[in-house]
């Protein structure tokens, strides 16, 4: 049996997130903790490379607080064995779970031309890594489905039971049929779980308009580490963070929620580093919760107390009389730049309203923008980024007035 190592915990200044009408200034804010964590990440249970104890050792020693394993169409459940692939690299990190793990943890046969694995499920693992308070893993799946030659992918986040791909007659009823069997589900069970809608841009799947029509969907990729899913879009099609922003146009002149924007990993590769493979740590979401259960961070998601970063960490996100103030966890000799982006009623896009060179800025919604949020950028190269996203980046989620 592996002895645990000791949990990486960070801890975060305290500070207001707040949102909508929300007293910025209350008890509860302030009680209220950071949590880093992805919620996008594959094992062997899937098209993922590595064991799942592998990979929750990582990100537990790594800073996350919670994790969860999104594998397609599939729960950590029931009996599946893997055959170890014959390249050294495979062989030898099989050798190493084997010594890290032990004979009597580790499920397997050998014979002179193959190794084959027993993969342990999720209710045997999960009393490994987890603690109260301080690391957590969350039950998911990825729901991959298409229509005709288009990829269509959504993340069920805490969700009880296996969902079967629903299918449907274009990208945007696939989309639909999904989203409402895992609203279903957490009617049936009570259960908090929730749906996001991944990589659009992956195959080029799933267009704005597919997304403008959908009904019970809060939350989609705005950035995914994943090196085939095109987030900075190309020629003749539009960019994740585009898609959002207008996205949100349309949901808000229609009476809608606000979509939110998550960063993942969506982590498959954990042998090999490089910007062709899909990595992890590359995209993550810090989230404000009073505490580190599904349910607390669920709810807090679908308050808007949480940001996305691919490595900026932020000290102060504030919504108090109708004035969004960002405030960086400075870097000793990094710059950043603040962008508040948003929309004036009756646009019909997006522009930059502000933009701040400094680890501080603020923009006042005056009565005739319809949202806005903040990008920021900083000076500081990601450790092992793709496409063209060099810089490590944060995004926070986007608000409207009070």
């Amino acid at each position: 049996m592996k002895i645990l190592k000791p949990t990486l915990l960070i801890f975060f200044t305290p500070f207001i997130f707040a949102c909508g009408g929300e007293k910025s200034k209350s008890d509860q804010d302030q009680a209220r903790k950071w949590f880093k964590g992805n919620l996008h990440t594959h094992s062997f249970w899937s098209d993922g490379d590595e064991f799942p104890e592998v990979i929750m050792d990582w990100y537990q020693s790594n800073g996350y607080q919670f994790i969860a394993l999104s594998d397609h169409n599939i729960l950590a459940d029931g009996e599946k064995w893997i055959t170890v692939r014959d390249d050294s690299l495979y062989q030898n990190a099989f050798r190493d779970y084997l010594e890290e793990y032990g004979e009597d943890w580790v499920n397997y046969q050998m014979t002179p031309d193959t190794i084959m694995v027993k993969l342990k499920t999720l209710s045997e693992y999960r009393p490994l890594f987890e603690k109260e308070g301080a690391f957590l893993i969350i039950q998911s799946e990825e729901i991959s489905d298409r229509y005709e030659d288009k990829p269509i992918h959504l993340n069920a986040t805490n969700i009880q039971r296996l969902i079967a791909p629903q299918g449907g007659n274009s990208v945007s009823d696939v989309l639909q049929n999904n989203i409402d069997e895992v609203n279903k589900q957490r009617k049936e069970t009570g259960v908090p779980m929730i749906p996001h809608i991944n990589h659009p841009n992956f195959g080029y799947g799933v267009s704005l308009d597919d997304m403008l029509v959908l009904k019970g969907e809060r939350f989609f990729e705005v950035y995914n580490g994943h090196p085939m899913v095109h987030n900075l879009g190309d020629s003749t099609h539009i960019s994740t963070e585009e898609m959002w922003d207008l996205i949100n146009v349309s949901y808000l002149d229609n009476g809608k929620p606000i979509m939110y924007g998550l960063a993942t990993d969506d982590s498959h590769h954990y042998h090999r580093k490089a910007s062709k493979w899909s990595n992890a740590g590359r995209g993550w979401i810090m989230v404000q919760a009073d505490t580190l259960t599904p349910g607390s961070l669920i709810a807090a998601m679908e308050a808007g107390r949480f940001y996305a970063s691919t490595g900026v960490t932020l000290k102060k996100v504030e919504l108090s009389n109708s004035t969004l103030s960002v405030e960086v966890e400075e870097e000793a000799g990094i710059n950043y730049t603040l962008t508040f982006i948003g929309c004036k009623k009756g646009e019909s896009d997006s522009e930059v309203l502000k933009t701040v060179k400094g680890a501080a800025g603020e923009y006042k919604l005056t009565e005739d923008i319809l949202f806005v949020r903040c990008k920021i950028i900083s000076t500081k190269l990601q450790d092992n980024p793709i496409e063209d996203m060099k810089y490590e980046m944060a995004w926070t989620q986007p608000v409207v007035g009070e």
